[in-house]
């Protein structure tokens, strides 16, 4: 197993050095989804949610989520992001949505993170919008589902 890259010989988090790694195209996706009660899944996607449209306002959360991600995990680059996206797919045999996230860079580090925090606040701001009806919605799943570029090479989730 390789070894924690946040810590120094002491045992001392820092961040890690990148700037001797080559720049390279980069990119990370990830997944997640947020069950909920039949009537919350008829109501996001009928559009009757009074606090609006749950799934653009989720969509757009999660893009800006990414974008901040290096000012709410404390070891996190700060990276020039070329493209986010995120996507929220009904899937009535859950009940709930499906969260996919898209994240690419030029960059010398990945972004794993990025994609992450892009599904966990999409799955956030869902619960946020509906929580007014439903308050046992389960957010899970979240997972890197792909990774590519960079030294370490490309990871698929099996």
């Amino acid at each position: 197993m390789a070894e924690l890259t946040h810590f120094d010989a002491k045992g001392d988090a820092h961040m890690v050095d990148v700037s001797d790694k080559a720049v390279t195209s980069r990119i990370a996706t990830a997944e997640g989804y947020i069950k909920m009660a039949r009537e919350t899944f008829d109501i996001i996607t009928e559009g009757r949610a009074k606090k609006g449209d749950v799934i653009s306002v989720a969509r757009l959360a999660g893009i800006m989520g990414a974008k901040q991600t290096s000012s709410l995990i404390p070891l996190c680059h700060p990276l020039s992001i070329t493209k986010v996206a995120v996507d929220l797919a009904p899937d009535p045999d859950l009940p709930g949505l499906r969260l996919n996230a898209t994240v690419k860079t030029t960059g010398q580090t990945g972004v794993e993170m990025e994609a992450l925090t892009a599904v966990s606040v999409t799955a956030l701001t869902v619960y946020d919008m509906a929580k007014a009806v439903d308050k046992e919605m389960v957010i899970g799943g979240i997972r890197v589902t792909l990774k590519d570029g960079g030294k370490s090479g490309r990871y698929e989730a099996s």
